[in-house]
């Protein structure tokens, strides 16, 4: 029993102060008292659920998603492969859709993907509370930010209050990393962020207590927080990265320069950067709940192999060369969703890992993107606990969609809300998911 009560505790709101630089820590099992009633010994061990939703606006050419046959034996497509290495912690999911979805253009129905609002942008149109509101209203999660609403090139975010009210997306990472991890008087938050972006990690200013705790905590404590401090110096070094290239001078030439190539057309940089904030929010436990609205955009990517505009693109009209084209773009996507999805499942936690205790939804508000089809939308549902590894075949296709909301009352179910509607839901299921 002595040695037991000799267990150094931990504060769950414990942080590493450093001049200028406070930065939260990860669940560490030395956050449970020494002495720990039943109740507290079970909601320490019981990691938290999460939710994260991500939204493509111009969705995904259908036949290089879905494959052809349901269950688990199916034949990979081409972007399923990029999710390999993670077969057995997402399910793809075909025929669904909201109903009455006919909105003012073909791209209002980013506005309801997450509300399920009919007739998005027609006149007398009034959104909705989004699925992420609805969860934070029923769980009330106790963290520093009840949720984070995110965009990848620009202000406005898949979020909805209950009056229907767009809510205001971070779109930089930067800002949201300095959110996150960094506190003190406005000069030295200001002192701090010259010092990251002059390439002196946060980690320098509170290495010695960093050192100190280490030597208290216990060897699976210890792995955590390393693997922790790891991914903190990983995404700072991309931080700096970035910066160096905003401030880096261009070549001249005898031409119109293109777009910000360098920087606001790298989706693929951009998508990973912000990617990395979300994995080290939920694992810090800064926030449960998340939403990002991913990048789209009229102009050419940088991507190798791609010299047409992306929203062109994906007007393809069946044109075999802009499918080839746009399917560059759209591999890249699933290459940054399988990196996330590793890095969440790289992060153990009691019966589990990160990516278990967390549901993520990537989708899109448009099923064909070349005739703006609401019907039959891209979905890939992974990690909260699900049985994984198939292709969930919902419903039939166009007319025969089952309802998308059903699938947000089986993951509202599955986090603690007792709930058997959301939306235009008409069922608490969604045929094949368990």
């Amino acid at each position: 029993m002595a040695a037991f009560l000799s267990k150094k505790h931990v504060s769950r709101r414990a942080f590493l102060r450093g001049t200028g630089a406070v930065l939260a820590l990860p669940w560490l099992d030395a956050m449970l008292p020494a002495v720990a009633t039943r109740a507290q010994a079970a909601a320490a061990t019981t990691p938290p659920k999460r939710f994260v939703a991500v939204n493509y606006g111009l969705g995904f050419h259908g036949p290089n998603l879905f494959p052809k046959t349901p269950g688990g034996d199916y034949e990979a497509t081409p972007y399923l492969k990029a999710l390999a290495d993670n077969k057995q912690k997402f399910s793809v999911i075909s025929g669904l859709s909201h109903p009455e979805q006919n909105g003012a253009n073909g791209h209002t129905g980013e506005l309801t993907i997450l509300t399920t609002a009919k007739h998005p942008g027609l006149p007398g149109f009034k959104n909705s509370i989004s699925f992420d509101q609805y969860l934070v209203e029923k769980l009330v999660p106790d963290v520093r930010f009840p949720y984070l609403t995110l965009s990848v090139g620009g202000n406005d975010s898949i979020s909805w209050s209950s009056n229907g009210v767009n809510l205001p997306a971070e779109q930089s990472p930067e800002k949201l990393f300095k959110q996150l991890f960094v506190t003190g008087t406005p000069g030295e938050v200001s002192n701090q962020m010259s010092e990251l972006k002059r390439g002196r990690s946060i980690l320098d200013t509170v290495n010695e207590r960093a050192r100190a705790l280490h030597k208290q905590l216990g060897p699976r404590d210890q792995e955590k927080f390393d693997q922790y401090l790891t991914s903190v110096r990983e995404l700072e070094a991309r931080l700096q990265a970035s910066e160096g290239w905003a401030r880096r001078p261009k070549p001249k030439v005898d031409q119109e320069p293109p777009k910000d190539v360098a920087d606001r057309l790298d989706i693929v940089a951009k998508s990973r950067l912000m990617n990395e904030m979300v994995a080290l929010a939920l694992q810090t436990d800064s926030t449960r709940i998340i939403t990002l609205k991913a990048s789209a955009t009229n102009d050419v990517p940088k991507i190798e192999g791609v010299d047409t505009g992306w929203h062109d693109l994906s007007h393809h009209g069946q044109d075999e060369e802009k499918i080839e084209e746009l399917a560059k773009i759209e591999t890249a996507e699933f290459a940054e969703i399988n990196r996330l999805l590793t890095s969440l499942d790289a992060v153990k936690e009691p019966g589990g890992s990160l990516l278990d205790h967390t549901t993520l939804l990537f989708t899109s508000n448009l099923g064909n993107a070349s005739n703006h089809s609401w019907r039959d939308l891209p979905v890939v549902l992974a990690g909260g606990g699900f049985k994984h590894g198939t292709h969930v075949a919902a419903g039939g296709a166009g007319l025969e969609n089952a309802r998308f909301a059903n699938l947000f009352v089986q993951v509202a179910q599955r986090m603690g809300v007792e709930t058997d509607t959301f939306g235009s839901s008409n069922g608490t299921t969604i045929k094949g998911l368990a």
